[in-house]
């Protein structure tokens, strides 16, 4: 007996070597979210309704972390250089491929250090203005400009972001001239829209919708194609007397390069899933976001084709990051 019992000790020895070491399921911590721009605008609003999602489907708290600066190139260099764990995430706007046509030198690469994972949502952005401005349309805004050329002051979210870049086409479209001022993010822009430091901004819907509707600005027009489902009477700025007037923006997840195929595809549908969800749906559409939540394929290919694009309006309007 004693012979037969060291037989197998000697055996399960031999072959203990050879067996796989048990994995950790994928997420066993808490996974942090960082957003390249201060609370409250758009791309925090939008990357906090993703995080509390994601924090109920996957068992682990996602915690969003505001990292602002440089256009939102600090947050995302943050991210391309953490580990490819799956652990470390960014939600970004589309200035994330704007900025390659911004910037000779980086210290990242807007494509090749990511792994996409999820296109969140396309947002038209909306003009507004403050509401001492006589401006009720695009017809009198521009008639306003133009008989005070130069009086005029557009804010932005920031240096060659979307809202900025879509003031400098609409300068090239109607022959409107206006003074540009950068802010650090939208919610302090709007502060002084609000205040009448500014008197208009092209600006992302989930954050100048709330101001809108308890009447500190007025909504203008739309500057996507068609009409926003959100505000269905509101026209567009290519209706209102500009043909061919066309920018959004929109909002995305990314993974540092190198993260595991499983891990990202993972990620991609738990983000699509709850777009899927009514409740989801309802809020971003009072935020005037239309969900997308499409595969880390189509987002790659959506990603390179918006490269493209911005690097022709940045060229053609000689926008400057500084």
């Amino acid at each position: 007996m004693k012979t037969g019992i060291r037989a197998l000790t000697l055996l399960l020895a031999l072959f203990a070597p050879c067996a796989a070491p048990a994995q950790t399921a994928y997420p066993a911590k808490p996974i942090r979210m960082v957003v390249p721009y201060p609370p409250g605008g758009p791309t925090d609003v939008l990357g906090r309704i993703v995080a509390q999602k994601l924090s109920e489907s996957l068992g682990q708290q996602v915690n969003v972390e505001n990292k602002p600066g440089a256009s939102g190139m600090i947050g995302a260099e943050l991210v391309a250089r953490s580990a490819p764990d799956g652990y470390t995430l960014l939600t970004n706007a589309s200035i994330h491929v704007i900025n390659p046509s911004l910037y000779a030198k980086s210290s990242f690469d807007a494509i090749r250090d990511f792994a996409p994972v999820a296109l969140i949502a396309e947002v038209p952005l909306i003009l507004v203005v403050n509401p001492g401005v006589p401006v009720k349309s695009v017809g009198d805004l521009i008639a306003l400009g133009k008989a005070q050329p130069g009086k005029l002051n557009f804010g932005s979210s920031g240096n060659a972001a979307a809202p900025h870049l879509a003031g400098e086409s609409f300068k090239i479209a109607t022959g409107v001239q206006m003074q540009h001022v950068p802010y650090k993010g939208s919610a302090p822009a709007l502060t002084d829209l609000i205040g009448g430091q500014v008197q208009l901004m092209f600006d992302s819907m989930p954050s100048a919708m709330p101001h809108v509707k308890s009447g500190r600005i007025r909504a203008v027009a739309v500057t996507s194609a068609r009409r926003s489902p959100t505000m269905p009477e509101l026209p567009t700025v290519a209706e209102s007397g500009v043909p061919g007037f066309d920018i959004s923006t929109w909002y995305g997840v990314w993974a540092p390069a190198g993260t595991p195929k499983d891990i990202v595809n993972r990620l991609s549908a738990e983000i699509a899933r709850a777009l899927r969800l009514p409740e989801i749906r309802e809020r971003l559409a009072g935020l005037g976001a239309e969900p997308v939540g499409n595969t880390p394929e189509e987002f790659a290919a959506y990603c390179q084709s918006e490269l493209a694009k911005w690097s022709k309006i940045v060229r053609e309007s000689g926008a400057k990051a500084d």
